[in-house]
C-alpha cells in the first residue's frame, strides 16, 4: 500500500513537471483552435487523476520477485541496450541473432535451442522488416557487402 502511495505522489510531481514543460511550447503564428499544448495537458491531467486514485485506494502490498529475478531482468536490459548500440555498426542480422539467442536462453535454459531460435528470429524478422514493411535495414556491416 505504501509503494502505491509513494508512486502516486511521484507521478503527480512528474505530471506537474510535464505541464510546466508543455507551457514552453511555442504557439504558431496561425494557431489551431486546440493548440499544441492541449494534448500534453490532457496527458498530465490523466496521470494526475490516476495518481490520486492510487493514493486514495492503493492495492494490497505486492509480492516482489526474488532478487535473482531482478538480476535476470537487469541482465536482459543490459543485453537490449547493447543490442541497440550494436545495430548500426554490425547491421541487423548479427546483433539480432545474438540478442535473441541470449534472451531465449534466459527463458528456456537450453543453449542449442536458444541459438537456433535466435538465428531463425533474426532471419525471419529481417525478411519481414525488409520486404514486407519495406524498411531500409542493413543486413551486415557495410564493409562486408
Amino acid at each position: 500500500m505504501t509503494s502505491d502511495r509513494i508512486f502516486g505522489a511521484v507521478m503527480i510531481v512528474v505530471a506537474l513537471g510535464y505541464i510546466l514543460s508543455a507551457r514552453t511550447i511555442q504557439v504558431p503564428l496561425f494557431p489551431d483552435p486546440m493548440g499544441p499544448k492541449l494534448f500534453p495537458y490532457i496527458i498530465a491531467v490523466g496521470v494526475m487523476l490516476c495518481s490520486v486514485v492510487m493514493i486514495l485506494r492503493p492495492d494490497p502490498e505486492a509480492d516482489w520477485p526474488p532478487f535473482t529475478a531482478l538480476l535476470t531482468i537487469g541482465f536482459a536490459v543490459i543485453v537490449l541496450v547493447a543490442y541497440a548500440y550494436a545495430l548500426k555498426p554490425l547491421g541487423f542480422l548479427i546483433p539480432t541473432a545474438i540478442a535473441a539467442s541470449i534472451l531465449s536462453w534466459q527463458l528456456s535454459g537450453k543453449p542449442l535451442k536458444a541459438a537456433v531460435t535466435g538465428v531463425g528470429l533474426s532471419i525471419g524478422l529481417f525478411i519481414l522488416f525488409r520486404y514486407a514493411l519495406d524498411l531500409g535495414l542493413q543486413p551486415v556491416p557495410k564493409g562486408w557487402l
